[in-house]
């Protein structure tokens, strides 16, 4: 079995209301994502894939896709958090991601890998399946996800 990585980087915006130190206010992070896969090496000479588990770029695109776009420069909101909910509500245009969750790294990382684990196991079916997702929300603090137990 081989592995892959590609990381990718966002800002967004986040808080936790019941936090009790400064990340209760309404503060941003520049986020980094490692995406790791898994499997086997595609053996087809010619094709353009021939030697990989899958092009790095193709892993970029499908994670801005179904994610990076959509949390870059967004304001991740948990949808019970009302006060910030009604606040970003009442600016127009504004891009507010609500979540089901508070939006700490644990919760970010699962939200991650649940939202990226279809679009990648579909490309090469048995072949290839997301191992784990990486969200940094410093440099030096970070919370990883993988599939529940079981699902492999």
């Amino acid at each position: 079995m081989i592995r892959i990585t590609r990381r990718l980087e966002f800002d967004a915006g986040h808080r936790i209301p019941d936090h009790r130190s400064q990340c209760r206010h309404l503060h941003g992070h520049r986020y980094a994502l490692e995406i790791t896969l898994a499997g086997a090496v595609i053996d087809r000479p010619g094709a353009p894939d021939h030697g990989m588990l899958m092009d790095f770029s193709e892993v970029k695109t499908i994670a801005r896709e179904h994610l990076v776009d959509l949390w870059d420069h967004a304001f991740l909101a948990w949808r019970e958090d009302r006060q910030v909910v009604d606040l970003l509500g009442a600016i127009p245009g504004h891009n507010t991601v609500l979540l089901d969750c508070v939006p700490t790294a644990e919760n970010l990382a699962r939200q991650a890998f649940d939202q990226l684990w279809p679009h990648y196991r579909s490309r090469y079916g048995a072949l290839l399946r997301l191992e784990r997702v990486l969200l940094y929300e410093t440099p030096n603090c970070w919370a990883e996800a993988g599939p529940p137990a079981g699902a492999l």
